[in-house]
């Protein structure tokens, strides 16, 4: 973890102890994570409710906190995951159980057809032929009628079984997705970085890392509200989508903050990658819907590294976040790759802020 991370992780874990020690909220691990998660700002959702909560004068309680964490935060995800699971189960049951129907039903057919070969070898007379003909048939029929009803079962479990597939997919999809911007989240990003690495380790191909954030987010969203603060974020996230191509992930970070994998880009690729992201951002004019008000525009900062042997996923995103840091200090609404590291940091920060 870089100095820069570490710093803000260290401010979020402060604001939610604070606001646990203010609510006068039992610091267990369930309320200190749902306050750390309204600190980050990664989840709108929940930010909006407890800023209503906030300003309507309710006085918070453990009760209200285990309220928003069972809503927000205990993931459903696990609980469809279990559900359809259980149902696969079910469904695998009743197949077996179809089949030991089937299985007693072939037994006693086979046993009946080797107490009339017994029958045949002994002199019946014509009525003994009749009924064993009859009993014959009637066995026959009852394995048919099995035998169907096994099929009937065996295709509903087949269509059945394909349907939990697709709610499985479905399942997982939205597990790797955040919820606000429906591009990749971070536990996505994590995998497929390091998917891309083991592609770059094994092919020598180029790998390099996108971070960007977002420039005076937070005094964005206190102006102008969440709402437009979300409109933003996902405003920023379309257009870093749409700007990668291929292989190449697009994800949230966290916060303001977004990140591009792109296999098989140099640094030099990426940069121009970032380039265009950039003015793409910076030409988008914002308008608040609900007023036609003119919001004026945005911009970000960006960080650009590319991979070398000796890197693991925690270094090479230090080194993007490290040039990330850079491009705040040295103005904000640029790209710093790692080859500038050297020349921004020389470069006096006369009183710039990393926010």
């Amino acid at each position: 973890m870089s100095d820069q991370e570490f710093t803000r992780t260290l401010g979020y874990a402060n604001a939610a102890f604070d606001l646990l020690k203010r609510s006068g909220i039992p610091p267990y691990p369930q309320f200190y994570e749902l306050l750390y998660t309204y600190a980050t700002g990664v989840n709108p959702s929940l930010n909006n409710r407890i800023n209503t909560i906030f300003r309507s004068g309710t006085v918070p309680s453990a009760d209200l906190a285990e309220t928003l964490y069972n809503e927000f935060l205990k993931s459903d995800v696990n609980d469809r995951m279990s559900s359809v699971s259980e149902r696969m189960h079910a469904r695998i049951e009743a197949v077996h159980e179809a089949i030991d129907s089937a299985m007693t039903t072939a037994n006693a057919y086979s046993g009946s057809l080797q107490s009339a070969t017994g029958d045949l070898e002994r002199d019946l007379s014509g009525d003994d032929m009749r009924l064993l003909a009859t009993r014959l048939l009637s066995e026959t029929r009852r394995m048919q009628d099995t035998n169907r009803q096994l099929e009937i079962k065996l295709e509903a479990s087949r269509e059945d079984i394909a349907a939990l597939q697709r709610d499985l997919d479905d399942v997982r999809r939205e597990s790797m997705l955040d919820s606000l911007t429906k591009i990749a989240n971070r536990k996505s990003f994590d995998e497929g970085l390091e998917d891309a690495i083991r592609e770059a380790d094994k092919s020598r191909g180029p790998l390099s890392l996108i971070l960007l954030d977002i420039d005076h987010f937070k005094n964005f969203n206190d102006t102008y509200g969440h709402q437009t603060g979300d409109q933003v974020l996902r405003l920023v996230a379309m257009t870093l989508k749409s700007n990668i191509k291929g292989k190449d992930l697009a994800a949230r970070y966290g916060g303001e903050e977004f990140v591009a994998v792109l296999p098989s880009t140099d640094l030099e690729g990426a940069v121009i990658v970032a380039e265009n992201v950039r003015k793409a951002i910076q030409a988008k004019e914002l308008l608040k819907r609900s007023t036609n008000e003119k919001l004026g525009r945005i911009t970000a900062s960006f960080g650009v590294a590319t991979f070398n042997s000796s890197d693991n996923a925690m270094s090479f995103i230090e080194r993007a976040d490290r040039c990330l840091y850079a491009a705040k200090h040295a103005g904000r609404n640029r790209v710093v790759s790692e080859t500038e590291l050297v020349e921004i940091d020389e470069i006096p920060a006369k009183g710039v802020s990393a926010a």
